[in-house]
């Protein structure tokens, strides 16, 4: 079987491609045993696993697939979407066949790809999701707004985040400075939080012009990584809503920057961002 290291502006993978070999199946002890830092890849570890299958065929609008994307977080927990990750399994399909657009299948839905240079893929992401019951939440709220503080009720050193569900939900901050917040300290807070049953990432937005956004993200079974997909597209449809930012912006990551756009025509999020492939092998099956 194919094996891939990839990342996507920093945000690293290891990539199975089990579509010759449908009985290959992941589990929560060998996703965390793979991701793992120190592990079969390397030192560096990954933040998430994903499996190449064949599409799945369920419906009419699913025929139209190139391959089906299957995501683990580190942590051993299947999820439905990765955005960066997005990118790398279109890339693959495009040099193993020559092609410029690819359809990838997820468990948050298709997703169309395209080329926009040698090592840059387009993604279009879809609608962003905003009622309270899709992020989802707990409770009713406006979620421009969400009621989520860090600190002092009556003097919170954070306040005041946008919900948002790119595929998977994010709840995102707006700092003064993204490199001096204490991340991997509110962060394991916020992912946990009761108004969030299903767990959430949690971006820290440093809106540095109204199209610029410094980013980083603490992601749901992953931890602090380079670089989040979903929670680029998330940050600035937050900010967007909360008339911090105009509809497209760089946003800039440790392991790289994405330019994402919020089309008015459609509502779609367009996200365009670099992809590297480290290493390619084969496993014994």
């Amino acid at each position: 079987m194919k094996f891939y290291i990839m990342n996507g502006a920093g945000n690293r993978f290891g990539v199975f491609d089990a579509r010759a070999h449908t009985s290959f199946a992941m589990t929560s002890e060998l996703a965390k045993a793979t991701a793992a830092t120190g592990g079969p890849l390397g030192t560096m570890g990954a933040d998430q696993i994903i499996i190449m299958r064949p599409p799945k065929t369920e419906n009419a609008k699913s025929e139209s697939a190139d391959v089906f994307m299957e995501s683990w977080n580190a942590d051993g927990a299947q999820v439905d979407a990765c955005g960066n990750a997005s990118r790398c399994i279109p890339w693959l399909v495009m040099e193993e066949t020559g092609r410029d657009k690819i359809n990838l299948q997820t468990n948050a839905g298709l997703l169309q790809t395209w080329r926009t240079g040698a090592f840059s893929v387009a993604v279009d992401m879809g609608e962003p999701r905003l009622n309270w019951d899709e992020i989802p939440l707990k409770e009713y709220m406006d979620t421009r707004v969400i009621d989520v503080k860090v600190g002092p009720i009556d003097a919170p050193i954070l306040a005041r985040p946008g919900a948002v569900n790119m595929g998977n939900p994010h709840c995102v901050f707006f700092v003064d400075n993204a490199d001096e917040t204490a991340v991997e300290k509110i962060g394991p807070m916020i992912e946990y939080h009761p108004l969030f049953p299903q767990q959430c990432n949690v971006g820290f937005a440093e809106i540095r012009s109204r199209t610029e956004i410094r980013l980083r993200v603490w992601e749901r079974g992953a931890g602090l990584t380079k670089a989040c997909g979903t929670g680029a597209c998330a940050a600035l449809v937050a900010a967007n809503r909360q008339n911090r930012t105009g509809r497209s912006a760089k946003i800039i990551m440790d392991g790289g920057d994405l330019d994402i756009e919020w089309r008015e025509k459609d509502g779609h999020v367009i996200m365009i961002g670099p992809v590297e492939l480290e290493f390619k092998g084969e496993l014994a099956v």
